[in-house]
C-alpha cells in the first residue's frame, strides 16, 4: 500500500520524466528525492525573476540524518549548505534518491547559486511546501521592500506568471514562477520593506486542498536555519563588561598612561556619560587601571565645569523637524560614493566650449526631426555623443581600475545622470558611439521616464564606462565637480551655457559667443593628467565643430 500510494502521488509527474533521465539528473532526484538536500541546475529553481542572481530561502523543514551514510556525502552538502545563504525545501520522497545524490557530487560543484529543499514541517500537520525567499536581483542588493503582490492567498499559479513586484536597491523587478501550484501563504505583505536577502516571503503547495492548512502558518527564524546534529550550537556572546568604579585606598594618584597618544582607553560608562555631556575624552587624564578613564573622572571633570552631571536630550529643544526614511537606491548611492570619495584619488579638469554651432546644428536637425515624427535631440544628446566619440579617440579614459590590471573597454556604454523623487539613477545608452543621435535621444527620454517610474531593470543601468551628468541645461549650474562612479574611472560634469565677451579675428574686435563649461573628473591611478587633458581637447573639438560627428 505504501508503494502504491508513493507511485498515485507522483504520477502526475512521471509522464514529464522522460528527459530528465538523459539531460537533468538533478532535476530528476529533486522530484523523486525524500528527506533529501540536493544542489540542482539554474532551470531547477522554484523561482524565476527576469534578471539573474536568483536566490529563495532555508525551510523549516528539517533533513534526517539517519538518510545519509556516508560521512564524506554529508559533509560535501554541509559544506554546500554553509556556502549558500539561502534554501528552498525539497522533501517527501523516495529514499532510492539518496544514493543518486551521492552519485551528483561531481556534478554540482558549479551550482552554488541555489540550495533547494523541500521537505514536512516539524509540524506533523503540515504538507510538503515550498518556502520562498527574497531574491537577490543585483549585485549590491542586500534587502528589498514588497511594491505588491499580484496573486493572493489561495490564487493557482503557473510557470511564467508574475508572483510579486520587488523594489531592489535600483529598480521595481518582476518576480515569476517556474512551477505550477498554489500559493498558500504570504508572509510579508504589500508595501513590506528592509527584507533582508533570504528571508521567507511566501509559502506554496502542490495541491489546492493543502492551501487551508497553512492559514495561521508562522515563520520562525529558528526554523529557517536548523542545527545539523552533531554539531554543538554556537558559544554564547560575552558578557558586555561592566564598569566598576575603583576603590582607592589612598587618594587618587594620576598614572601615566601606557597606551598610544592618539587612543583613549575608557570604561563604556565612562565613555556614555562623556558623550551624553559632550566631553571629549583626550581632555580628560584617567585615574583607573593602566590610566584608563572611569565614570569618576568624567563627574569630576563635569564638577569642575560646574555642572551637574545630568542627562542632556541629543536633541536641541524647540526644533521641529521630519525624520524621512531612507529609500533603497538613496543607501546605495550613499555607499557607493562614499566608497568613491575614500579610496579613489579624484583630479579634475575644466575646459569652456563654445556652443553656438552645436546650437545651429541642433536647430537644423530637429527642424528635420519635427518633419518626419522624430523625438527632438538636445543640448545633452550631443554631449553623450560627443562624450562617447571622444572615448574612442582616446580609450585609455574608457577603462577601470583593477588591484592586478587596468581593464580597458571595447564597448563605449554611456551612464546618464538622471535625477527622480526617490533618489538618483544612472540609465546606460549603450554603444552610443555607433548610434545616431535621433537614437539617442529616444533610448534617453525612454530610459528618463523608466527612471521617474522606479521600472527600471538591472540591464537597463548595469555596464557603463563612462558617465555624463548634466546640472547646466536644467538647473542653470554654472560648473560642478562630480564624483567618479566606480569601477569607472571618470564622470564628465557638464555645467551651463552663458554669454560671454570673447575676442573676434582682428587686433581690436570683440564679438559674443556662448560657452559651456566641462569638468572631467579622473580616477589618477587609471588616467594620467595629460591623459584626461588630450580627452577634454578631443571632446571639445567635437562639441565646437559638431559636423564632424557626423561624419
Amino acid at each position: 500500500m505504501i508503494c502504491a500510494s508513493q507511485v498515485l502521488r507522483h504520477s502526475r509527474k512521471v509522464k514529464n520524466t522522460s528527459n530528465l533521465v538523459k539531460h537533468d539528473y538533478a532535476e530528476l532526484v529533486r522530484r523523486f528525492g525524500s528527506d533529501t538536500r540536493v544542489f540542482a541546475s539554474k532551470g531547477d529553481d522554484i523561482l524565476r525573476v527576469r534578471q539573474p542572481h536568483i536566490v529563495s530561502s532555508d525551510s523549516q523543514s528539517v533533513v534526517k540524518s539517519s538518510q545519509w551514510t556516508k560521512s564524506s556525502t554529508l559533509g560535501f552538502y554541509n559544506s554546500y549548505r554553509a556556502m549558500s545563504p539561502t534554501m528552498v525545501s525539497l522533501a517527501g520522497r523516495p529514499k532510492e534518491a539518496v544514493q543518486m545524490a551521492g552519485m551528483l557530487q561531481s556534478r554540482v560543484s558549479s551550482c552554488l547559486q541555489m540550495h533547494l529543499r523541500r521537505g514536512f514541517s516539524a509540524n506533523a500537520d503540515l504538507p510538503p511546501h515550498q518556502e520562498i525567499g527574497m531574491p537577490s536581483l543585483s549585485p549590491t542588493m542586500t534587502e528589498g521592500n514588497i511594491a505588491r503582490w499580484l496573486k493572493k492567498e489561495g490564487d493557482k499559479i503557473s510557470p511564467g506568471e508574475v508572483l510579486c513586484e520587488v523594489e531592489t536597491d535600483k529598480a521595481t523587478v518582476e518576480m515569476e514562477c517556474m512551477e505550477e501550484g498554489y500559493l498558500a501563504k504570504i508572509l510579508r505583505g504589500d508595501g513590506a520593506s528592509g527584507i533582508k536577502v533570504g528571508e521567507v516571503i511566501c509559502i506554496t503547495v502542490e495541491e489546492e486542498e493543502d492551501v487551508a492548512k497553512f492559514k495561521d502558518y508562522q515563520h520562525s527564524a529558528s526554523d529557517a536555519a536548523p542545527t545539523p546534529k552533531g554539531t554543538p550550537p554556537p558559544p554564547p556572546p560575552p558578557p558586555k563588561e561592566v564598569a566598576k568604579e575603583p576603590i582607592p585606598s589612598e587618594p587618587k594618584v594620576s598614572k601615566q598612561s601606557s597606551a598610544p597618544a592618539d587612543r583613549t582607553f575608557a570604561s563604556p560608562l565612562a565613555r556614555k556619560l562623556a558623550e551624553d555631556h559632550n566631553v571629549p575624552l583626550s581632555n580628560i587624564k584617567g585615574t583607573g587601571p593602566e590610566g584608563r578613564i572611569v565614570k569618576a573622572d568624567i563627574e569630576d571633570y563635569l564638577a569642575s565645569r560646574g555642572k551637574e552631571p545630568s542627562a542632556v536630550p541629543k536633541a536641541e529643544a524647540g526644533l521641529d523637524y521630519t525624520d524621512i526614511p531612507h529609500s533603497q537606491i538613496r543607501k546605495v548611492t550613499a555607499s557607493r560614493l562614499l566608497l568613491s570619495k575614500q579610496t579613489i584619488p579624484h583630479y579634475y579638469l575644466t575646459v569652456d566650449t563654445c556652443v553656438d554651432k552645436l546650437m545651429e546644428l541642433r536647430s537644423k536637425l530637429n527642424a528635420l526631426q519635427e518633419a518626419s515624427g522624430g523625438k527632438k535631440i538636445s543640448v545633452n544628446d550631443l554631449i553623450i555623443k560627443a562624450a562617447a566619440l571622444a572615448l574612442r579617440k582616446v580609450p585609455q579614459c574608457n577603462s577601470s581600475w583593477t588591484n592586478d590590471y587596468i581593464r580597458q573597454y571595447h564597448n563605449v556604454n554611456i551612464n546618464v545622470a538622471v535625477q527622480t523623487d526617490n533618489g538618483l539613477y544612472v540609465p546606460v545608452v549603450r554603444d552610443a558611439d555607433k548610434k545616431g543621435l535621433s537614437t539617442i535621444a529616444e533610448e534617453v527620454k525612454y530610459l528618463a521616464q523608466k527612471a521617474k517610474e522606479n521600472s527600471l531593470k538591472p540591464s537597463d543601468y548595469e555596464g557603463g564606462t563612462f558617465t555624463v551628468s548634466n546640472l547646466g541645461g536644467p538647473f542653470g549650474v554654472k560648473q560642478f565637480c562630480a564624483i567618479v562612479n566606480p569601477p569607472q574611472s571618470a564622470i564628465l560634469a557638464i555645467g551651463s551655457a552663458e554669454r560671454r565677451v570673447v575676442p573676434g579675428s582682428g587686433a581690436d574686435q570683440y564679438k559674443f559667443a556662448s560657452l559651456m563649461s566641462a569638468t572631467l573628473s579622473c580616477d589618477h591611478r587609471v588616467i594620467d593628467g595629460a591623459i584626461g587633458a588630450e580627452w577634454l581637447k578631443a571632446f571639445k573639438g567635437y562639441i565646437e565643430n559638431p559636423e564632424s560627428m557626423l561624419l
